[in-house]
Protein backbone atom coordinates (compact mmCIF):
# COMPACT_ATOMS: atom_id res chain seq x y z
CA UNK A 1 0.00 0.00 0.00
CA UNK A 2 1.10 3.58 -0.48
CA UNK A 3 3.52 5.18 1.92
CA UNK A 4 3.51 8.82 2.88
CA UNK A 5 5.78 11.52 4.38
CA UNK A 6 9.01 10.22 5.92
CA UNK A 7 8.36 6.85 4.40
CA UNK A 8 11.29 4.77 3.27
CA UNK A 9 10.68 4.00 -0.38
CA UNK A 10 8.17 6.47 -1.80
CA UNK A 11 9.32 7.98 -5.12
CA UNK A 12 10.33 11.47 -4.12
CA UNK A 13 8.90 13.38 -7.07
CA UNK A 14 5.52 11.58 -6.93
CA UNK A 15 5.33 12.29 -3.22
CA UNK A 16 6.18 15.94 -3.78
CA UNK A 17 3.36 16.22 -6.30
CA UNK A 18 0.99 14.50 -3.89
CA UNK A 19 1.89 16.91 -1.11
CA UNK A 20 1.44 19.95 -3.32
CA UNK A 21 -1.93 18.70 -4.57
CA UNK A 22 -3.01 17.78 -1.06
CA UNK A 23 -2.19 21.30 0.05
CA UNK A 24 -4.37 22.68 -2.73
CA UNK A 25 -7.24 20.18 -2.50
CA UNK A 26 -6.75 19.19 1.11
CA UNK A 27 -10.32 19.20 2.28
CA UNK A 28 -11.38 19.80 5.84
CA UNK A 29 -9.93 17.93 8.79
CA UNK A 30 -12.41 15.52 10.34
CA UNK A 31 -12.55 12.41 12.44
CA UNK A 32 -11.41 9.22 10.71
CA UNK A 33 -13.69 6.40 9.55
CA UNK A 34 -14.88 4.23 12.43
CA UNK A 35 -14.82 7.11 14.92
CA UNK A 36 -18.39 6.30 15.95
CA UNK A 37 -17.62 2.61 16.50
CA UNK A 38 -18.24 1.70 20.17
CA UNK A 39 -15.07 1.15 22.13
CA UNK A 40 -14.13 0.54 25.74
CA UNK A 41 -11.93 2.91 27.70
CA UNK A 42 -9.04 1.02 29.28
CA UNK A 43 -6.04 1.92 31.42
CA UNK A 44 -2.55 0.57 32.05
CA UNK A 45 -2.21 -2.33 34.49
CA UNK A 46 -2.71 -0.72 37.91
CA UNK A 47 -0.63 -2.92 40.25
CA UNK A 48 2.71 -3.70 38.59
CA UNK A 49 4.25 -4.44 41.99
CA UNK A 50 2.25 -7.69 41.97
CA UNK A 51 4.23 -8.98 38.96
CA UNK A 52 7.71 -10.46 38.88
CA UNK A 53 9.00 -7.59 36.76
CA UNK A 54 7.36 -5.00 39.00
CA UNK A 55 8.79 -6.51 42.20
CA UNK A 56 12.24 -6.66 40.63
CA UNK A 57 12.79 -2.91 40.72
CA UNK A 58 10.36 -1.72 43.40
CA UNK A 59 12.96 -1.59 46.17
CA UNK A 60 15.59 -0.05 43.90
CA UNK A 61 13.20 2.71 42.83
CA UNK A 62 12.39 3.54 46.46
CA UNK A 63 16.11 3.66 47.27
CA UNK A 64 16.73 6.23 44.53
CA UNK A 65 14.30 8.88 45.87
CA UNK A 66 11.97 9.04 42.90
CA UNK A 67 14.60 8.70 40.19
CA UNK A 68 14.22 6.15 37.40
CA UNK A 69 16.72 3.64 36.01
CA UNK A 70 17.97 3.69 32.40
CA UNK A 71 20.21 1.83 30.00
CA UNK A 72 20.65 2.88 26.37
CA UNK A 73 20.55 0.06 23.82
CA UNK A 74 22.69 1.04 20.85
CA UNK A 75 22.87 -2.34 19.09
CA UNK A 76 19.98 -2.91 16.73
CA UNK A 77 19.76 -6.63 17.42
CA UNK A 78 19.61 -5.90 21.18
CA UNK A 79 16.49 -3.85 20.50
CA UNK A 80 14.83 -6.90 18.95
CA UNK A 81 16.00 -9.36 21.61
CA UNK A 82 14.93 -7.12 24.49
CA UNK A 83 11.45 -6.69 23.06
CA UNK A 84 11.03 -10.43 22.52
CA UNK A 85 12.29 -11.19 26.02
CA UNK A 86 10.02 -8.55 27.60
CA UNK A 87 7.07 -10.17 25.84
CA UNK A 88 8.07 -13.59 27.15
CA UNK A 89 8.52 -12.22 30.69
CA UNK A 90 5.24 -10.30 30.88
CA UNK A 91 2.59 -11.71 33.22
CA UNK A 92 -0.28 -9.20 33.01
CA UNK A 93 -0.05 -6.62 30.24
CA UNK A 94 1.80 -5.53 27.12
CA UNK A 95 1.25 -2.10 25.56
CA UNK A 96 2.87 -1.37 22.19
CA UNK A 97 2.63 1.92 20.28
CA UNK A 98 4.40 2.20 16.90
CA UNK A 99 4.55 4.15 13.68
CA UNK A 100 5.64 1.01 11.77
CA UNK A 101 5.23 -2.71 12.55
CA UNK A 102 6.59 -4.61 9.57
CA UNK A 103 5.48 -8.11 8.56
CA UNK A 104 9.10 -9.23 8.03
CA UNK A 105 11.32 -11.69 9.93
CA UNK A 106 11.54 -9.78 13.21
CA UNK A 107 7.99 -8.46 12.93
CA UNK A 108 6.60 -11.97 12.53
CA UNK A 109 8.68 -13.31 15.41
CA UNK A 110 7.41 -10.55 17.69
CA UNK A 111 3.84 -11.16 16.51
CA UNK A 112 4.26 -14.84 17.35
CA UNK A 113 5.58 -13.91 20.81
CA UNK A 114 2.57 -11.65 21.35
CA UNK A 115 0.24 -14.53 20.49
CA UNK A 116 2.02 -16.79 22.99
CA UNK A 117 1.71 -14.11 25.66
CA UNK A 118 -1.98 -13.70 24.91
CA UNK A 119 -2.43 -17.49 25.15
CA UNK A 120 -1.17 -17.42 28.73
CA UNK A 121 -3.60 -14.63 29.64
CA UNK A 122 -1.55 -11.47 29.12
CA UNK A 123 -3.63 -8.51 27.92
CA UNK A 124 -2.10 -7.06 24.75
CA UNK A 125 -2.93 -3.57 23.47
CA UNK A 126 -1.37 -2.70 20.11
CA UNK A 127 -1.71 0.87 18.80
CA UNK A 128 -0.41 1.47 15.27
CA UNK A 129 -0.30 4.44 12.95
CA UNK A 130 -1.83 3.89 9.51
CA UNK A 131 0.53 6.01 7.43
CA UNK A 132 2.80 3.16 6.33
CA UNK A 133 0.59 0.11 6.17
CA UNK A 134 2.33 -1.97 3.54
CA UNK A 135 0.59 -5.32 3.34
CA UNK A 136 -3.04 -4.60 4.09
CA UNK A 137 -4.93 -5.62 7.21
CA UNK A 138 -4.49 -9.39 7.10
CA UNK A 139 -1.92 -9.48 9.90
CA UNK A 140 -3.98 -7.12 12.04
CA UNK A 141 -7.20 -9.04 11.46
CA UNK A 142 -5.57 -12.30 12.51
CA UNK A 143 -4.11 -10.88 15.73
CA UNK A 144 -7.33 -9.03 16.53
CA UNK A 145 -9.19 -12.36 16.50
CA UNK A 146 -7.43 -13.36 19.73
CA UNK A 147 -9.65 -12.49 22.73
CA UNK A 148 -6.67 -11.15 24.71
CA UNK A 149 -5.40 -8.87 21.92
CA UNK A 150 -6.91 -5.48 21.13
CA UNK A 151 -5.66 -3.41 18.20
CA UNK A 152 -6.41 0.21 17.41
CA UNK A 153 -5.36 2.14 14.32
CA UNK A 154 -4.45 5.81 14.65
CA UNK A 155 -6.14 8.09 12.10
CA UNK A 156 -6.81 5.34 9.53
CA UNK A 157 -7.47 5.57 5.83
CA UNK A 158 -10.97 4.58 4.75
CA UNK A 159 -9.61 2.38 1.94
CA UNK A 160 -8.22 -0.91 3.34
CA UNK A 161 -7.21 -2.73 0.16
CA UNK A 162 -3.94 -3.20 -1.70
CA UNK A 163 -4.37 -0.92 -4.74
CA UNK A 164 -1.97 1.96 -4.20
CA UNK A 165 -3.69 4.40 -6.52
CA UNK A 166 -6.87 4.31 -4.40
CA UNK A 167 -4.95 5.13 -1.24
CA UNK A 168 -3.04 7.82 -3.09
CA UNK A 169 -6.31 9.38 -4.27
CA UNK A 170 -7.75 9.35 -0.76
CA UNK A 171 -4.66 11.13 0.51
CA UNK A 172 -5.05 13.84 -2.12
CA UNK A 173 -8.63 14.63 -1.17
CA UNK A 174 -8.31 14.17 2.61
CA UNK A 175 -4.81 15.53 3.05
CA UNK A 176 -5.70 17.83 5.94
CA UNK A 177 -6.56 14.79 8.05
CA UNK A 178 -4.32 12.06 6.64
CA UNK A 179 -1.16 14.16 6.70
CA UNK A 180 -1.37 14.03 10.52
CA UNK A 181 0.47 10.93 11.81
CA UNK A 182 1.37 9.26 15.11
CA UNK A 183 5.16 8.87 15.10
CA UNK A 184 5.48 7.65 18.73
CA UNK A 185 7.46 4.52 19.66
CA UNK A 186 6.74 2.96 23.05
CA UNK A 187 6.79 -0.56 24.50
CA UNK A 188 5.66 -1.31 28.08
CA UNK A 189 5.55 -4.68 29.87
CA UNK A 190 3.42 -5.11 33.04
CA UNK A 191 3.59 -1.32 33.55
CA UNK A 192 7.02 -2.10 35.06
CA UNK A 193 9.54 -2.03 32.19
CA UNK A 194 9.57 0.27 29.17
CA UNK A 195 11.48 0.78 25.94
CA UNK A 196 11.33 4.17 24.28
CA UNK A 197 13.37 5.73 21.48
CA UNK A 198 13.40 5.93 17.71
CA UNK A 199 13.14 2.30 16.59
CA UNK A 200 10.12 0.98 14.76
CA UNK A 201 9.47 -2.77 14.44
CA UNK A 202 11.31 -4.21 11.44
CA UNK A 203 14.49 -5.90 10.24
CA UNK A 204 16.05 -2.64 9.04
CA UNK A 205 15.51 -0.94 12.42
CA UNK A 206 17.11 -3.90 14.22
CA UNK A 207 20.06 -3.71 11.78
CA UNK A 208 19.86 -7.28 10.51
CA UNK A 209 18.83 -6.42 6.95
CA UNK A 210 21.92 -6.15 4.72
CA UNK A 211 20.03 -4.03 2.18
CA UNK A 212 19.03 -1.30 4.66
CA UNK A 213 20.22 -0.61 8.20
CA UNK A 214 19.03 2.22 10.42
CA UNK A 215 21.32 3.21 13.29
CA UNK A 216 19.01 3.98 16.18
CA UNK A 217 18.61 3.78 19.95
CA UNK A 218 16.23 2.50 22.60
CA UNK A 219 16.40 3.42 26.24
CA UNK A 220 15.36 0.69 28.67
CA UNK A 221 13.56 2.28 31.60
CA UNK A 222 12.33 1.21 35.04
CA UNK A 223 10.97 3.06 38.05
CA UNK A 224 8.40 5.87 38.29
CA UNK A 225 8.89 6.97 34.67
CA UNK A 226 7.19 3.79 33.42
CA UNK A 227 3.82 4.76 34.90
CA UNK A 228 4.18 8.19 33.31
CA UNK A 229 4.87 6.61 29.94
CA UNK A 230 1.90 4.29 30.37
CA UNK A 231 -0.29 7.33 31.04
CA UNK A 232 0.69 8.74 27.63
CA UNK A 233 -0.19 5.41 26.02
CA UNK A 234 -3.62 5.51 27.68
CA UNK A 235 -4.21 9.04 26.35
CA UNK A 236 -3.59 7.86 22.80
CA UNK A 237 -5.39 4.54 23.20
CA UNK A 238 -8.56 6.23 24.42
CA UNK A 239 -8.41 9.20 22.03
CA UNK A 240 -11.00 9.79 19.32
CA UNK A 241 -8.33 9.21 16.66
CA UNK A 242 -7.57 5.63 17.82
CA UNK A 243 -10.02 3.42 15.92
CA UNK A 244 -10.61 -0.24 16.90
CA UNK A 245 -9.35 -2.55 14.18
CA UNK A 246 -12.67 -4.40 14.13
CA UNK A 247 -14.31 -1.17 12.94
CA UNK A 248 -12.21 -1.44 9.78
CA UNK A 249 -12.57 -5.15 9.03
CA UNK A 250 -13.69 -8.53 10.33
CA UNK A 251 -11.51 -10.69 12.55
CA UNK A 252 -12.07 -14.44 12.50
CA UNK A 253 -10.85 -17.53 14.30
CA UNK A 254 -9.89 -19.26 11.01
CA UNK A 255 -7.73 -16.25 10.10
CA UNK A 256 -5.99 -16.52 13.46
CA UNK A 257 -5.38 -20.26 13.07
CA UNK A 258 -3.95 -19.78 9.58
CA UNK A 259 -1.74 -16.98 10.82
CA UNK A 260 -0.40 -19.15 13.66
CA UNK A 261 0.52 -21.87 11.18
CA UNK A 262 2.22 -19.36 8.90
CA UNK A 263 4.25 -17.91 11.79
CA UNK A 264 5.34 -21.37 12.96
CA UNK A 265 6.43 -22.30 9.45
CA UNK A 266 8.28 -19.02 9.10
CA UNK A 267 10.20 -19.69 12.30
CA UNK A 268 11.18 -23.17 11.09
CA UNK A 269 12.35 -21.72 7.78
CA UNK A 270 14.51 -19.11 9.51
CA UNK A 271 16.13 -21.79 11.65
CA UNK A 272 16.82 -23.93 8.59
CA UNK A 273 18.49 -20.93 6.95
CA UNK A 274 20.75 -20.44 9.97
CA UNK A 275 18.91 -17.44 11.46
CA UNK A 276 17.91 -19.06 14.75
CA UNK A 277 16.53 -15.98 16.50
CA UNK A 278 14.48 -18.16 18.86
CA UNK A 279 17.70 -19.54 20.37
CA UNK A 280 19.09 -16.03 20.87
CA UNK A 281 15.86 -14.89 22.51
CA UNK A 282 15.93 -17.94 24.79
CA UNK A 283 19.46 -17.04 25.95
CA UNK A 284 17.83 -14.29 28.01
CA UNK A 285 20.37 -11.64 27.08
CA UNK A 286 20.43 -8.67 27.22
CA UNK A 287 17.26 -8.44 29.36
CA UNK A 288 18.55 -10.88 31.99
CA UNK A 289 21.69 -8.80 32.46
CA UNK A 290 19.63 -5.64 33.01
CA UNK A 291 17.37 -7.45 35.44
CA UNK A 292 20.13 -8.96 37.59
CA UNK A 293 22.53 -6.01 37.53
CA UNK A 294 25.29 -7.41 35.31
CA UNK A 295 24.34 -4.68 32.85
CA UNK A 296 23.93 -1.82 35.33
CA UNK A 297 21.30 0.86 35.04
CA UNK A 298 21.91 4.58 35.48
CA UNK A 299 19.46 6.16 37.94
CA UNK A 300 18.55 9.79 37.29
CA UNK A 301 15.74 12.36 37.28
CA UNK A 302 13.74 12.39 34.07
CA UNK A 303 10.97 14.30 32.36
CA UNK A 304 8.54 12.70 29.90
CA UNK A 305 7.84 15.00 26.96
CA UNK A 306 4.96 14.07 24.71
CA UNK A 307 2.50 15.61 22.28
CA UNK A 308 -1.21 15.41 22.92
CA UNK A 309 -2.98 12.92 20.61
CA UNK A 310 -4.87 15.76 18.94
CA UNK A 311 -1.75 17.87 18.51
CA UNK A 312 -3.08 19.71 15.48
CA UNK A 313 -5.94 21.22 17.50
CA UNK A 314 -3.60 21.94 20.42
CA UNK A 315 -1.29 23.95 18.16
CA UNK A 316 -4.24 25.97 16.91
CA UNK A 317 -5.30 26.74 20.49
CA UNK A 318 -8.63 24.94 20.08
CA UNK A 319 -7.95 22.59 23.02
CA UNK A 320 -5.57 22.48 25.96
CA UNK A 321 -2.75 19.98 25.53
CA UNK A 322 0.98 19.28 25.35
CA UNK A 323 3.45 20.16 22.58
CA UNK A 324 6.78 18.46 23.15
CA UNK A 325 8.83 20.46 20.65
CA UNK A 326 8.42 23.50 22.90
CA UNK A 327 9.85 21.59 25.87
CA UNK A 328 12.83 20.44 23.78
CA UNK A 329 13.35 23.95 22.40
CA UNK A 330 13.42 25.30 25.97
CA UNK A 331 16.21 22.86 26.82
CA UNK A 332 18.14 23.89 23.71
CA UNK A 333 17.75 27.56 24.64
CA UNK A 334 19.28 26.90 28.08
CA UNK A 335 22.51 25.40 26.69
CA UNK A 336 25.57 27.30 27.87
CA UNK A 337 28.59 25.64 26.27
CA UNK A 338 27.66 22.81 23.86
CA UNK A 339 24.76 21.29 21.99
CA UNK A 340 25.26 17.98 20.18
CA UNK A 341 22.42 16.84 17.96
CA UNK A 342 21.73 13.67 15.99
CA UNK A 343 18.73 13.98 13.69
CA UNK A 344 18.29 11.92 10.50
CA UNK A 345 16.05 14.62 9.05
CA UNK A 346 17.12 18.22 9.63
CA UNK A 347 14.76 21.01 8.57
CA UNK A 348 15.04 23.52 11.44
CA UNK A 349 12.78 26.23 10.04
CA UNK A 350 12.82 29.79 11.36
CA UNK A 351 12.38 28.71 14.97
CA UNK A 352 15.24 26.22 14.88
CA UNK A 353 17.57 28.59 13.07
CA UNK A 354 16.85 31.25 15.70
CA UNK A 355 17.84 28.77 18.42
CA UNK A 356 21.10 27.91 16.65
CA UNK A 357 21.84 31.59 16.03
CA UNK A 358 21.41 32.47 19.69
CA UNK A 359 23.66 29.61 20.82
CA UNK A 360 26.39 30.70 18.43
CA UNK A 361 25.99 34.29 19.61
CA UNK A 362 26.88 33.00 23.07
CA UNK A 363 29.86 31.10 21.57
CA UNK A 364 28.35 27.72 22.42
CA UNK A 365 29.56 24.84 20.29
CA UNK A 366 26.82 23.34 18.09
CA UNK A 367 27.58 19.99 16.46
CA UNK A 368 24.98 18.34 14.23
CA UNK A 369 25.03 14.87 12.67
CA UNK A 370 22.50 14.00 9.99
CA UNK A 371 22.17 11.80 6.91
CA UNK A 372 24.16 12.44 3.77
CA UNK A 373 22.58 12.37 0.33
CA UNK A 374 24.02 8.88 -0.12
CA UNK A 375 22.50 7.58 3.14
CA UNK A 376 19.19 9.45 3.04
CA UNK A 377 16.12 7.24 2.74
CA UNK A 378 13.79 10.21 2.24
CA UNK A 379 15.02 12.29 -0.66
CA UNK A 380 12.43 15.01 -0.06
CA UNK A 381 13.69 15.53 3.48
CA UNK A 382 17.29 15.73 2.29
CA UNK A 383 16.32 18.24 -0.39
CA UNK A 384 14.67 20.41 2.25
CA UNK A 385 17.73 20.20 4.47
CA UNK A 386 20.11 21.35 1.72
CA UNK A 387 18.66 24.88 1.87
CA UNK A 388 19.88 25.21 5.47
CA UNK A 389 23.46 23.94 5.07
CA UNK A 390 25.04 27.19 3.96
CA UNK A 391 23.45 29.45 6.63
CA UNK A 392 24.23 26.86 9.34
CA UNK A 393 27.88 26.78 8.36
CA UNK A 394 28.06 30.56 8.08
CA UNK A 395 26.90 30.92 11.67
CA UNK A 396 29.55 28.44 12.82
CA UNK A 397 27.58 25.22 13.29
CA UNK A 398 29.68 22.04 12.86
CA UNK A 399 27.85 19.94 10.29
CA UNK A 400 28.46 16.23 9.68
CA UNK A 401 26.73 13.83 7.27
CA UNK A 402 26.99 10.10 7.91
CA UNK A 403 28.41 7.77 5.27
CA UNK A 404 26.66 4.60 4.11
CA UNK A 405 29.87 2.60 4.58
CA UNK A 406 31.49 3.17 7.95
CA UNK A 407 35.19 2.89 8.58
CA UNK A 408 34.46 1.53 12.05
CA UNK A 409 31.29 0.17 13.64
CA UNK A 410 32.03 1.86 16.97
CA UNK A 411 29.00 3.71 18.26
CA UNK A 412 26.86 2.85 15.24
CA UNK A 413 24.86 -0.08 16.62
CA UNK A 414 25.98 -1.97 13.53
CA UNK A 415 27.76 -5.32 13.74
CA UNK A 416 31.19 -5.61 12.12
CA UNK A 417 29.76 -8.20 9.74
CA UNK A 418 27.19 -5.71 8.45
CA UNK A 419 29.62 -2.87 7.71
CA UNK A 420 30.71 -4.50 4.47
CA UNK A 421 27.28 -3.94 2.88
CA UNK A 422 27.62 -0.15 2.93
CA UNK A 423 23.93 0.43 3.63
CA UNK A 424 24.07 2.38 6.89
CA UNK A 425 21.74 5.32 7.58
CA UNK A 426 20.86 7.33 10.67
CA UNK A 427 17.48 7.01 12.37
CA UNK A 428 18.34 8.01 15.97
CA UNK A 429 17.07 11.23 17.51
CA UNK A 430 19.46 12.36 20.25
CA UNK A 431 20.28 15.76 21.76
CA UNK A 432 23.04 16.27 24.37
CA UNK A 433 22.78 19.46 26.41
CA UNK A 434 26.12 20.66 27.92
CA UNK A 435 27.02 16.98 28.47
CA UNK A 436 24.70 17.09 31.48
CA UNK A 437 21.30 16.15 30.04
CA UNK A 438 20.12 13.95 27.18
CA UNK A 439 17.02 13.87 24.99
CA UNK A 440 16.11 10.55 23.38
CA UNK A 441 12.85 9.82 21.63
CA UNK A 442 10.98 9.83 18.32
CA UNK A 443 11.25 13.54 17.40
CA UNK A 444 13.41 14.65 14.49
CA UNK A 445 14.57 18.25 14.32
CA UNK A 446 12.29 18.99 11.38
CA UNK A 447 9.00 20.66 10.63
CA UNK A 448 7.02 17.41 10.34
CA UNK A 449 7.98 16.33 13.85
CA UNK A 450 7.29 19.81 15.18
CA UNK A 451 3.89 20.32 13.56
CA UNK A 452 2.45 17.28 11.73
CA UNK A 453 3.52 14.18 13.68
CA UNK A 454 2.83 13.34 17.27
CA UNK A 455 6.02 12.46 19.15
CA UNK A 456 7.31 11.26 22.53
CA UNK A 457 10.65 11.31 24.32
CA UNK A 458 12.58 11.60 27.56
CA UNK A 459 14.83 14.36 28.86
CA UNK A 460 17.15 12.56 31.26
CA UNK A 461 19.18 14.61 33.74
CA UNK A 462 22.24 12.35 33.71
CA UNK A 463 25.80 13.52 33.01
CA UNK A 464 26.81 9.84 32.72
CA UNK A 465 24.34 9.07 29.92
CA UNK A 466 24.98 12.44 28.27
CA UNK A 467 28.71 11.79 28.19
CA UNK A 468 28.19 8.26 26.85
CA UNK A 469 26.17 9.73 24.00
CA UNK A 470 28.71 12.50 23.38
CA UNK A 471 31.41 9.83 23.04
CA UNK A 472 29.31 7.97 20.47
CA UNK A 473 28.73 11.25 18.61
CA UNK A 474 32.51 11.75 18.45
CA UNK A 475 32.97 8.21 17.13
CA UNK A 476 30.45 8.63 14.30
CA UNK A 477 31.63 12.07 13.17
CA UNK A 478 35.25 11.00 12.78
CA UNK A 479 36.36 11.28 9.13
CA UNK A 480 36.23 7.52 8.51
CA UNK A 481 32.49 7.49 9.23
CA UNK A 482 31.14 10.81 8.01
CA UNK A 483 31.55 13.76 5.70
CA UNK A 484 32.46 17.01 7.43
CA UNK A 485 30.65 19.73 5.48
CA UNK A 486 32.80 22.86 5.17
CA UNK A 487 32.74 26.23 3.47
CA UNK A 488 35.11 26.46 0.51
CA UNK A 489 37.26 29.56 0.86
CA UNK A 490 38.61 29.40 -2.68
CA UNK A 491 35.58 29.79 -4.95
CA UNK A 492 36.71 31.76 -8.00
CA UNK A 493 33.74 34.13 -8.01
CA UNK A 494 33.86 34.72 -4.26
CA UNK A 495 30.45 33.11 -3.73
CA UNK A 496 30.23 30.63 -0.85
CA UNK A 497 30.52 26.97 -1.83
CA UNK A 498 30.47 23.69 0.06
CA UNK A 499 33.08 21.00 0.46
CA UNK A 500 32.71 17.46 1.86
CA UNK A 501 35.77 16.11 3.73
CA UNK A 502 36.18 12.44 4.64
CA UNK A 503 38.81 9.73 5.10
CA UNK A 504 39.34 7.14 2.38
CA UNK A 505 42.06 4.49 2.55
CA UNK A 506 43.74 6.41 5.35
CA UNK A 507 43.87 9.69 3.40
CA UNK A 508 41.78 12.81 3.88
CA UNK A 509 39.79 13.52 0.72
CA UNK A 510 37.81 16.66 -0.20
CA UNK A 511 34.82 16.59 -2.56
CA UNK A 512 33.64 19.82 -4.15
CA UNK A 513 30.50 18.10 -5.44
CA UNK A 514 28.05 16.48 -3.05
CA UNK A 515 28.74 12.72 -2.78
CA UNK A 516 25.78 10.82 -4.19
CA UNK A 517 24.78 7.32 -5.25
CA UNK A 518 24.46 8.66 -8.81
CA UNK A 519 24.20 11.86 -10.77
CA UNK A 520 20.46 11.19 -11.11
CA UNK A 521 20.04 11.10 -7.32
CA UNK A 522 21.89 14.42 -7.05
CA UNK A 523 19.71 15.94 -9.79
CA UNK A 524 16.48 14.83 -8.09
CA UNK A 525 17.61 16.29 -4.78
CA UNK A 526 18.50 19.61 -6.41
CA UNK A 527 15.15 19.72 -8.21
CA UNK A 528 13.13 18.88 -5.11
CA UNK A 529 14.96 21.54 -3.10
CA UNK A 530 13.17 24.15 -5.26
CA UNK A 531 9.73 23.10 -3.98
CA UNK A 532 8.15 24.99 -1.04
CA UNK A 533 7.49 21.95 1.16
CA UNK A 534 9.41 22.69 4.36
CA UNK A 535 6.40 22.35 6.63
CA UNK A 536 5.72 18.86 5.24
CA UNK A 537 9.29 17.65 5.85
Amino acid sequence: MAKFPHSHAAPAIALAIALLLAALLGGCASLPPGADFPKTVSQAYATPEQTTLGRKFADAARAHDGDSGFRILTQGVDGFLTRAQMIDAAERSLDLQYFIFRNDDTGRLLAEALLRAADRGVRVRLLLDDGETETGDEQLAALQAHPQIAIRIFNPFAYRGHVQVFRFAEFLFSGARLDYRMHNKLFVADNALALIGGRNIGDDYFQIDPETQFGDDDVFAVGPVVRQLSATFDDYWNSALAIPAEALGTASAPALDAYRRALAEHRRQLKAEGADYARRVASGEPLAGMLDGRLPLVWAPVRVVCDSPDKSRTEKGEIVGKLMHRAVADEVAQVQSELLMVSPYLIPGDEGMALFRELRRRQARVGVLTNSLRSSNVLLAHAGYTRYRLPLLEMGVELYEVRTRLGTAQGSGQSKAMTRFGTYALHAKLFVFDRKKLFIGSMNFDQRSMHLNTEIGLIIDSPELAQQTAARFAAIVQPANSYRVLLRPDAADGAPRLRWRTLEDGTLVDYDEEPAQSGWQRFKSDFLSLLPLDREL
